[in-house]
């Protein structure tokens, strides 16, 4: 009785201790090489505990030997053995049916210098080859991570100055009649409270859904992607091709939906080329040695065109975004693991793609860019370097938009209380030394960062640090510095030195048409200024003529005074 109790706690205790080590995996190599000579050898990835067993960093180092495939037996019972045993042997053998430890208890028994499982798929090496296990040290940082650092900033930077420079010429010429380009395309659209809640439903709801309904929905995400990039590759490519001197004809008169404006032929050309790159990605998304170009550039496109189409009227707004993205991020990242029975991430799950997924399709809503270390590693389910769109847009989401919304705001909010955009440089540096903390995170920790963790903070007190020092916190938090009536416009035809107002543009004496408030022209555009002092404050206050309008209500009361405000006309 004795014996069998020792024998009993004796696996009690092998169980405990292979309970408490499981979590300790990483990732090797198993090299393979003919014993007949022929072509070089072959790695592949294998996953194994450091704590059962210690493999040598370098190659050379490694001791081959035979490999013994196996895999027609499960080696669950002492009856799948062979005869002879694995005398000095490494056996093949296929999962299932039992543990990993009987396994590898039976292995051992019979001879075996080390046991490999193959979780997936048979493999076939042939008879005579040699094998060698070893674990090659990982880079700590690719170089295609500055790839992926300049285009996540260069991405934000240029999309906020075009949408916060295009936003603002909008509201220059929206008292003018014009019926071209800049008036066909669609107005952008103001992020509200009620629309930031939706928003973060929706996208917690998608993520849960992915999770549990990966290999059905993953197919619905990549139409939607494959439409929407074709529509930000046409928003971004629309402005140079309207500059081609040729092309200009439309098609003729006709009923059809979207034909009937009779679009000019070049724009309907770039349209069937903007739908055949996207269609193109979508057929050959899975050919890793090209594919991923298009997805970059397609998904740089996309990025530039939310920017373009969603606006945050107000530093509140963008707080308000920030901070609940926030939270949402960090639930899905951090505490998740808690919750799943898997004990992993659902956000770091859908992103990757789950390990148990049928169809090993993988979401496109990330930059991708392929490893350019030499490292054997590579081969281990990580042949790219990914960021999420979300890190680009909504950190920690796969779609929506605040940081770069965010820079388009201060670009736009610089124009009007003429900062030499300060905010915009200011923000977009913040925005990059976020991302820098957050890829040494990933390095230090090695595992999945949510980036806003490290983003919000960087942009949000890098922005409120400059409004506070340029004492404009009130203005920039509620966006009250945006004057209904703006300063003149730099795609004013008038030149700087003229006295006569522009050619569109209204004396304050002029008529107002019923139903709109009275605008003021800026007063350098229409007559040499008259003599104003500056307050103690430093915010220089309107000089108003006799007999011109009043200003409206809710309107910010202090406007730039030509001699305190540098870079103003004069």
């Amino acid at each position: 009785m004795a014996a069998v109790a020792a024998a009993a706690l004796a696996r009690l205790v092998a169980a405990f201790l292979l309970l408490a080590a499981q979590v300790a995996c990483e990732y090797g190599m198993v090299h393979v090489v003919s014993e007949a000579g022929g072509p070089r050898g072959k790695d592949y990835c294998i996953l194994y505990n450091p704590q059962w067993a210690h493999l040598p960093h370098d190659l050379s180092k490694a001791s081959f030997l035979q490999l013994r495939n196996w895999t027609a037996s499960l080696l669950c019972s002492a009856a799948d053995l062979p005869a002879h045993g694995f005398g000095n042997q490494i056996p093949l053998v296929a999962r299932g049916n039992c543990t990993f430890y009987e396994k590898v208890r039976l292995a051992q028994g019979s001879g075996a210098r080390g046991l490999l499982i193959v979780s997936r798929e048979r493999l076939r090496f042939g008879r005579m080859v040699r094998v060698a296990l070893y674990a090659p040290h990982e880079p700590v940082l690719d170089y295609n991570m500055v790839i992926i650092f300049i285009m996540a900033v260069g991405t934000v930077a240029i999309g906020g100055y075009w949408a916060g420079s295009r936003d603002v010429k909008k509201r220059y010429m929206k008292h003018k009649r014009d019926d071209g380009p800049e008036k066909q395309e669609d107005e952008a659209v103001d992020v509200t409270p009620v629309m930031t809640c939706v928003f973060v439903v929706m996208c917690c709801s998608m993520l849960v859904l992915l999770y549990y309904f990966y290999d059905l929905l993953v197919y619905v995400v990549i139409g939607i992607f494959c439409l929407a990039s074709a529509t930000g590759l046409y928003s971004c490519l629309a402005p140079c091709v309207r500059r081609l001197p040729f092309g200009k004809c439309r098609i003729p008169n006709n009923s059809l939906p979207y034909f009937h404006k009779r679009p000019q032929a070049r724009m309907l050309l770039l349209a069937l080329f903007c739908v055949a790159v996207s269609v193109v990605w979508g057929v050959f998304r899975n050919e890793d040695q090209w594919a991923w170009v298009l997805q970059d550039a397609l998904g740089i496109a996309f990025c530039l065109y939310m920017l373009k189409t969603i606006r945050l009227p107000t530093f509140k707004a963008c707080t308000l975004l920030l901070l609940v993205l926030f939270l949402y991020d960090i639930f899905f990242v951090f505490i998740t693991p808690f919750l799943t029975k898997s004990g992993s991430s659902i956000m770091v799950e859908v992103a990757t793609g789950p390990s148990d997924s049928a169809t090993r399709e993988k979401l496109p809503m990330v930059l991708k860019v392929p490893r350019l270390n030499l490292s054997p590693l590579a081969l281990c389910d990580r042949p790219f370097s990914l960021l999420g769109f979300g890190d680009i847009l909504v950190p920690g989401a796969e779609a929506g938009g605040a940081h770069g919304l965010l820079v388009a705001y201060c670009h736009r909010f610089d124009i009007q209380v003429q900062s030499s955009r300060v905010y915009f440089v200011a923000c977009t540096i913040a925005y990059g030394v976020g991302l820098l903390v957050t890829f040494m995170a990933l390095a230090l920790m090695q595992r999945g960062q949510p980036a806003l963790l490290y983003l919000v903070p960087c942009t949000l007190v890098t922005s409120c640090a400059v409004a506070l020092w340029r004492r404009e916190l009130a203005v920039f938090w509620t966006g009250s510095g945006f004057a209904k009536v703006l300063p003149p416009s730099p795609w004013a035809p008038a030149p700087a030195d003229s006295l006569q107002p522009p050619k569109d543009s209204a004396t304050p004496l002029s008529p107002q048409p019923p139903g709109k408030e009275p605008a003021t022209p800026p007063q350098p555009a229409e007559q040499p200024p008259e003599p104003c002092v500056p307050e103690e404050t430093g915010a220089g206050a309107a000089t108003r003529e006799p007999g011109s309008p009043a200003e409206p209500e809710g309107r910010d009361q202090a406007q730039p005074c030509p001699v305190a405000q540098p870079g103003a006309l004069a």
